[in-house]
């Protein structure tokens, strides 16, 4: 059984004390194989907001694999135009699309959010061969993961520039699922891909300690994942402490 513990939109800096206090606690609990982050730790991507996360991502089980998100890069400031990423790769992790390689799992990550975009996102040509040439060479039965910030399927404000490509890339590389956040609002369905029977499952997860709920309260998710099948669990932050919320379980991707 792989069981990967997947948080996002943490804004360190428009946090709920009580949620950071608690949640790695829970997250510990699982037991999981490996920590996903997808990105806005911060609320504006200030040093001290990215020292917050940095001391909250240290209390998380490892192996830990993050990615930033649009909030991680300066809003209004000439830090946004020379030096975008510089805090979060000091003080969270140099690489913005990281690669993490265990038993029975690759991932990828890929930063989604460009200092000229300020809320869609964006994955370039490189980012799409990227994920074939990561994913598509994993061993056989291998479980292929990408973690990104913005759902790739998101539309409106949230929609992201070479998605086309990136879907493309996701159907070659047989990814079994696609890790995401920025909405705010948890969900996992599968992905129908052009010219494929081959379905992964998008998994989205909700704010995991920032006060930026949009009604839907703070939560984090649980992907198990077995030879056939992927169940997601939500956890749920209560006045009691966290508990698990809806259940979804899917065929494993063929």
């Amino acid at each position: 059984m792989l069981v990967i513990a997947h948080l996002s939109d943490l804004h360190l800096g428009a946090h709920d004390p009580a949620a950071v206090a608690s949640v790695a606690a829970d997250v510990t609990r699982v037991s999981p194989t490996l920590t996903v982050v997808t990105g806005d730790l911060s609320m504006r991507a200030r040093a001290g907001q990215f020292r917050l996360a940095r001391a909250l991502l240290d209390r998380l089980p490892a192996p830990l694999l993050v990615v930033p998100g649009n909030h991680d890069v300066p809003l209004v400031s000439t830090d946004r135009l020379v030096g975008p990423y510089r805090r979060y790769r000091r003080l969270i992790h140099p690489d913005l699309d990281p690669v993490l390689r265990l038993p029975g799992v690759t991932v990828i990550g890929l930063h989604t959010s460009p200092p000229w975009r300020w809320k869609s996102g964006r994955v370039s040509r490189q980012q799409s061969e990227a994920v074939v040439a990561v994913l598509g060479s994993a061993p056989a039965g291998t479980v292929r993961v990408l973690a990104l910030h913005h759902p790739p399927r998101a539309g409106g404000l949230a929609r992201m520039a070479g998605r086309t490509r990136l879907m493309r890339a996701i159907g070659a590389a047989r990814v079994d699922l696609i890790l995401a956040g920025h909405t705010h609002v948890p969900r996992a369905d599968l992905v129908r891909l052009d010219g494929t029977a081959h379905e992964p499952v998008e998994v989205v997860a909700g704010t995991a300690v920032s006060r930026r709920t949009r009604g839907t309260g703070r939560s984090w998710t649980v992907v198990r994942v077995d030879r056939t099948t992927v169940v997601v669990e939500e956890r749920l932050q209560t006045a009691g402490g966290w508990r698990t919320g809806s259940v979804r379980r899917f065929a494993r991707p063929a």
